[in-house]
């Protein structure tokens, strides 16, 4: 279960994140409790391989992404969680169109 106040969110320009309208929750990998339903996720990579986009397979939404900033954890997207608890959720723009450079200036901060 996941803090009732999320602070740490982030929504990526990028044409990935941005077509899918991804609100990303930035999570250490052990953190992640996958209760069923692997069998339906098909792994996506692009450009240089770090970063892995996951999709259901029957429905095509993007629950979750193994993001380049942080390749020992994962990107929940936040319109995938139940947010019954959620009291209240920080959403802050990130400049993924621009990554290297954003990231080069520690725009991404540390997770």
């Amino acid at each position: 279960m996941h803090s009732p106040d999320l602070k740490e969110m982030s929504e990526c320009n990028c044409s990935i994140c941005a077509m899918e309208g991804f609100i990303g929750l930035i999570i250490k990998a052990d953190a992640l409790k996958s209760l069923e339903g692997n069998e339906y996720l098909q792994e996506y990579t692009f450009n240089t391989g770090t970063a892995k986009h996951w999709f259901c397979k029957t429905c095509g939404i993007s629950p979750l992404t193994v993001p380049r900033s942080f390749p020992e954890g994962y990107n929940i997207n936040y319109r995938c969680l139940q947010r019954d608890n959620v009291r209240s959720a920080t959403i802050t723009s990130m400049d993924g169109q621009n990554w290297e450079e954003a990231m080069a200036a520690g725009k991404f901060g540390k997770h």
